[in-house]
């Protein structure tokens, strides 16, 4: 049922990214759709986080601020005459070891200005970060465990 579903979820989308509802564009769709589902179906297993709202909220939020924050760090940075920059990659020790959890962290780091996830080690202890100004790695790296790591295990029980 739930393929069935999803099926038909690809089968609308289909239709609406090809610009055609009609019969056989719809059939081409759910034809396709089914031949991917049946194609990825034992890779699909149930998701077993429990559901927070409310710490998924506070997350968000915290993206947001921190966006907002480095956003407003980075421009006064690039503004200055004399840009006195010393960019350099960390590596930042990993508590997360769900592959979800740790792609969240990468990217959330990603996507806040000055910073970027550069790699995860193969044993997914640590996860390297470029830093636009890496001046001080230890604030950094606490930076991220006390926001973004620990907001993630907040709303994702790990």
């Amino acid at each position: 049922m739930k393929f069935l579903v999803i099926n038909l979820i690809f089968t609308v989308i289909w239709g609406a990214i090809s610009s055609s509802f009609t019969l056989a564009n719809l059939v081409l769709g759910f034809l396709v759709g089914a031949l991917s589902l049946g194609l990825i179906r034992r890779e699909l297993r149930p998701v077993t986080y429990p559901i927070r709202p409310l710490r998924m909220l506070l997350l968000l939020l915290l993206f947001f601020k921190e966006l907002a924050v480095s956003a407003t760090k980075v421009a006064i940075l690039v503004m200055r005459p004399k840009m006195v920059l010393k960019p350099g990659i960390f590596a930042y020790p990993l508590t997360l070891r769900s592959d979800f959890e740790i792609t969240l962290l990468a990217n959330l780091i990603t996507l806040t200005p000055g910073t970027l996830s550069v790699d995860v080690s193969d044993d997914r202890k640590t996860l390297y970060v470029h830093a636009l100004d890496c001046a001080d790695p230890g604030a950094l790296r606490q930076d991220i465990a006390r926001g973004f790591e620990r907001r993630i295990r907040e709303a994702f029980g790990s």
